[in-house]
């Protein structure tokens, strides 16, 4: 595992956008897939918001995917697999980056078919806790016609990742803004950010 984290750091660290190939094992990337789309036929999922606590607010003229949280106490062992990979990965990070990341959160997420996420960034206005975003793409048999690219707008640029099965994306949550294109098909991920935490927050 240590190659494919030193080369979703390195290829960060050139370009600001960390992609790594197969940061999910095929069968873990399979049973999450398998899970979140288990919530989704049983209405599990909520339409996600923008904003935290009582700045929350729900406007699908912005944002119209939908989530689920991950959770440890729901003990399913696919997820805690899947956590048990970001402790890991959090450990290595900390250790070759001196980053102090301190904890993550991460959740299931769902564009249905003529979904799209505009521009934004990550870090809440009032609260700078969350450090990297990261990405996980749960999509078999992805095709370019499909839609829902993940659009990384640089300063001078922008670059389209596809959303492809087994692909992770990292990068700054306070640096760089972002969006998701419209969507031809269901689009499946699990998205996440490493966390700092702050006193008083």
């Amino acid at each position: 595992m240590e190659k494919i984290f030193d080369s979703l750091i390195t290829s960060f660290i050139d370009n600001k956008v960390g992609i790594a190939e197969n940061f999910l094992s095929e069968p873990l990337a399979s049973h999450l897939r398998e899970n979140l789309a288990a919530l989704y036929a049983g209405k599990r999922l909520q339409s996600a918001g923008t904003g935290n606590g009582r700045q929350l607010t729900h406007d699908e003229s912005f944002r119209r995917d939908k989530i689920y949280w991950l959770d440890r106490q729901h003990h399913n062992p696919h997820e805690n697999d899947f956590f048990d990979l970001m402790d890991r990965f959090v450990k290595y990070l900390n250790s070759t980056c001196y980053t102090g990341i301190t904890g993550y959160e991460f959740h299931y997420t769902l564009y249905e078919k003529g979904s799209f996420y505009k521009k934004h960034l990550d870090q809440f206005q009032n609260n700078d806790s969350r450090q990297y975003s990261m990405v996980h793409y749960l999509n078999t048999d992805w095709q370019e016609a499909d839609g829902g690219e993940l659009r990384i707008h640089h300063e001078a640029s922008t670059q389209d990742i596809a959303p492809r099965n087994g692909q992770s994306v990292f990068f700054k949550s306070s640096e760089l803004e972002h969006e998701v294109v419209l969507t031809h098909a269901p689009r499946m991920s699990i998205t996440g950010w490493l966390k700092v935490d702050r006193l008083g927050k």
